[in-house]
């Protein structure tokens, strides 16, 4: 006799939403060289990270802090807000799902944007819930068009990114304001802000902490250089902050990871140098894509989406061909998007092998 899933869960695909450079090594045989696909820092976090973790790894024994007390406690200090306004979880996406679990119920709507992050499709799914996908205008996600969607809908939460993933393109804080404002109060407006640490000046809206339907969550998996570790937060009104503790995994955040973030965000500087590094790798991407003839799309984030100038079926020819080079990029994969491959702002020398290779990988797709 085998274990019964229910019908809901018969009814999804077994899958994973993101193929790892690790597969795809174990599938062609060819080691990656530069490893620019998955938005992760290869800059690495701050020496004191490592140090700090060091000096800890003795009491692994331990579980982590369930409560998440002190680092809880420094981000509330560094974003001036209370302690009772942040949740602590396993990265974003770890978050993303606890938010789905606590809102969503079969037939319940969820509106997002065609070909914008989809991990929190994935949870909304598996949840029973139903996705309404708004198409981009252009690079950026339609901001009227969703609002539209989610009146339409009458929507249990409504998800954006801001600066966006997989195209990098932002609003203004001023733009976010008024969409907020055109959302339903009645709908949850879930602000996606990974990249919020590499965005420019006047990106970011105020912190809005009374609100009741806005939680915004972040992550040190990106300017901070911890993906490994999965430390993210949500940032939002008290009572339903609260409610993270009646489904979350409370001892999800280990010891190392509570001590690895507690440790980068006390080292600021760290982030500024980081901050900077990423911005000279998206000038050199720009420049590499015009070296080759090809547009790169202006980025608020720590990779470039980089046009190949047809369809998406080309693209994907390039994004392979740079595979079997040693190059790891990804792709949208969205009608109107899809044209695009997504290079991460890597270390100098992985945007060196960028360079080299691309001309290459142009040759071989024609």
């Amino acid at each position: 006799m085998r274990p019964i899933l229910t019908p809901l869960a018969q009814s999804l695909p077994s899958t994973v939403p993101f193929t790892g450079p690790e597969a795809l090594e174990r599938r062609t045989g060819v080691p990656f060289r530069a490893r620019v696909g998955a938005n992760e820092s290869g800059f690495g976090p701050s020496p004191k990270v490592i140090e700090a973790m060091a000096a800890a790894a003795g009491g692994v024994w331990m579980y982590g802090d369930p409560e998440v007390h002190e680092l809880k406690a420094a981000l509330a200090a560094h974003l001036d807000i209370p302690a009772a306004n942040v949740a602590v979880g396993e990265g974003i996406d770890g978050l993303h799902g606890l938010i789905a679990r606590l809102i969503t119920e079969p037939g319940n709507v969820a509106v997002t944007s065609l070909g914008a992050y989809p991990t929190f499709n994935y949870h909304v799914t598996g949840f029973g819930g139903r996705i309404v996908a708004v198409p981009y205008a252009g690079h950026h996600e339609d901001l009227g068009a969703l609002a539209k969607a989610a009146r339409r809908e009458r929507a249990k939460v409504i998800y954006l990114s801001n600066p966006d993933n997989p195209m990098g393109t932002w609003w203004s804080a001023a733009e976010i304001e008024r969409f907020i404002a055109e959302v339903p109060e009645e709908t949850l407006i879930l602000l996606d802000e990974a990249y919020c640490e590499t965005a420019p000046a006047g990106t970011l809206p105020a912190l809005d902490i009374a609100r009741p339907n806005l939680i915004r969550t972040r992550t040190f998996s990106k300017a901070y250089g911890l993906a490994g570790m999965r430390v993210g937060y949500a940032i939002g009104e008290a009572s339903f902050i609260k409610a993270f503790d009646k489904v979350r995994n409370h001892f999800g955040v280990t010891r190392l990871s509570q001590v690895a973030a507690m440790a980068a965000l006390a080292d600021q500087a760290w982030l500024t140098s980081v901050v900077a590094k990423v911005a000279s790798g998206r000038e050199r991407i720009y420049g590499i894509a015009a070296e080759n003839g090809l547009s790169a799309v202006p980025s608020a984030t720590n990779f470039v989406a980089v046009d190949c100038g047809r369809d998406g079926d080309y693209a994907m020819r390039v994004l392979k061909a740079l595979e079997a080079r040693g190059v790891f990029v990804r792709k949208p994969m969205a009608p109107g998007l899809d044209r695009h491959i997504r290079i991460s702002a890597g270390r100098p020398e992985e945007l060196d092998v960028v360079a080299a290779e691309l001309p290459n990988a142009l040759g071989d797709t024609g």
